[in-house]
């Protein structure tokens, strides 16, 4: 594809939803630039959730998995897409009604368990988002130099002007109106696009997803392959409780109408993001059966593993997906914006800081996710954005040894001293288990890469961390005397949620 088509398409793209999010007009109150509580129905929050749920990553994460692993990864990483929003649909109303005022998850643990912990959370999902947020700009520079050989940065450059510019305009409500018709162009786009995809020899495709990669060892990438269930296993308690902390679906619970609204499209988006997720990692293991990817080839390209199935297609069929590709990014790109000001301003600064410094924080968080993403060099440390899919496991892994503290408070025995512990307590178990198996040094490289030998999910890792965690939270609270029920520490926005 020619350089000048690819740059045209791509500011007529982002040009459509620029003007989308433009429509909403300004935000001036900080509850509807944070909230927009009680104010969509059950089929505008299961599309917004599925849409800023989704992202570019979809079209690397799942693939890589499937090119590496076998039917377990691959199932793995697609019930991990929604289970998340399953847990949304149940435990979203009880946090509902015991926090109606709060707007992120780390608001309800403030009132449970007190400021220290709702600190830690705070820094524990704007780390996640922000990795988050990295990755997806990663990803659309990759993706668009490879549909159409383009330098990546201007793709990351374009993204991050426009969604900034709409979201710090229109606040959450910017994002939800334009969730709304990327999630559309998902939907239409994809299933048209594997359609045309599966016109094909579908007996050949079926064929090679059961084969064993013929040319890379280090590959399983078989759907025959049923050895995998750990890796599986990792991924779905991985994913799972870092999508907790995602602070973007918890704004989402708090603009649903009611309880009934927030049940509903947390299913619908649970229904549409599994199917998605499945059908891209079994077409990794179809690159791996077809043995298109040379042994010698970078991990770089092993991790775009799906766009070797895109080599020699029809320019019209390029264009569309890098339609695709942008309505992905930017649904879920304008959603971390807004959702880690939010956690920034609530969280962090314990709610001081002012709406216009939470525009300007908005804008400032951008250019240092995609200057991360150029790969740097910072004071002889390189930036490594080579796997999308292992950027994600690092903040995984520390939001794994954090949501059962988190969540075992909805049991009102849990004190904030044994949560703090307790979370602390899930990475030092990390580390336990590394000098158990191997050596410190094990333990240690655990917390920086939580894989097996073939680069997949650790079970032994993600276990130790959720395991360790949760027992020790209640430990300690059954050995406090007396139990610590709430946090005694007074502020407007406490007072109000008890009254």
């Amino acid at each position: 594809m020619k350089s000048i088509l690819a740059y045209g398409l791509l500011l007529l793209t982002l040009g459509i939803f620029a003007y989308i999010g433009f429509q909403k007009g300004p935000e001036e109150k900080e509850e509807n630039y944070l909230s927009a509580r009680n104010s969509k129905n059950y089929l505008q929050i299961g599309l917004s959730l599925f849409a800023s749920g989704m992202g570019i990553w979809v079209l690397f994460g799942p693939s890589e998995v499937g090119y590496w692993g076998g039917f377990w990864d691959v199932m793995g990483y697609a019930v991990s897409a929604a289970t998340p929003f399953l847990l949304l649909a149940y435990v979203g109303p009880m946090i509902r009604k015991k926090m109606p005022t709060g707007v992120t998850l780390a608001d309800y643990v403030r009132m449970r368990i007190g400021r220290p912990m709702q600190i830690y959370v705070g820094l524990i999902s704007v780390l996640y988002m922000f990795t988050f947020l990295f990755a997806e700009f990663t990803a659309i520079g990759r993706a668009m130099n490879i549909l159409t050989d383009i330098n990546p940065l201007p793709p990351m450059l374009a993204v991050g002007l426009v969604t900034t510019a709409y979201t710090s305009y229109g606040g959450l409500p910017a994002s939800l109106r334009t969730d709304r018709w990327q999630a559309w162009v998902v939907l239409w786009l994809f299933v048209a696009l594997m359609l045309i995809l599966f016109t094909g020899d579908l007996s050949s495709l079926i064929a090679d997803a059961k084969a064993y990669n013929p040319v890379d060892e280090w590959s399983i990438g078989s759907m025959s392959y049923m050895d995998s269930f750990a890796s599986g296993l990792a991924l779905v308690i991985a994913i799972t409780a870092a999508e907790m902390f995602t602070q973007g679906n918890w704004q989402r619970a708090y603009a649903s109408e009611d309880d009934k609204a927030l049940q509903k499209g947390s299913l619908l988006a649970a229904g549409l993001v599994f199917p998605l997720v499945l059908l891209m990692g079994i077409l990794g293991t179809v690159v791996a059966g077809q043995g298109i990817i040379p042994a010698e080839a970078s991990l770089s390209d092993k991790s775009g593993a799906f766009f070797y199935l895109l080599d020699d297609v029809h320019i019209l069929f390029i264009s569309a997906f890098i339609v695709l590709g942008l309505a992905l990014v930017c649904s879920s790109v304008d959603t971390l914006q807004n959702a880690v000001v939010a956690s920034i301003s609530r969280d962090l600064s314990d709610g001081k800081m002012k709406l216009q410094h939470a525009r300007v924080a908005t804008v400032m968080l951008v250019p240092i996710a995609i200057y991360l993403a150029t790969e740097p060099t910072i004071f002889g440390f390189e930036v490594n954005a080579t796997s999308v899919f292992a950027i994600f496991l690092r903040a995984d892994l520390l939001a794994t040894a954090t949501v059962l503290p988190v969540f075992l408070t909805l049991w009102n025995r849990i004190s904030s001293q044994a949560a703090l512990i307790g979370a602390v307590s899930g990475l030092g178990s990390v580390v336990a288990y590394g000098i158990f198996t191997a050596d410190l040094a094990t333990g240690f490289n655990y917390l920086w890469l939580p894989t097996n030998e073939y680069g997949l999910a650790n079970l032994d890792v993600f276990l130790s961390a959720l395991l360790g965690s949760g027992i020790v939270t209640v430990l300690v609270s059954v050995l406090q005397k007396p139990p610590i029920e709430k946090s005694k520490s007074g502020s407007s926005l406490i007072e109000s949620a008890e009254e």
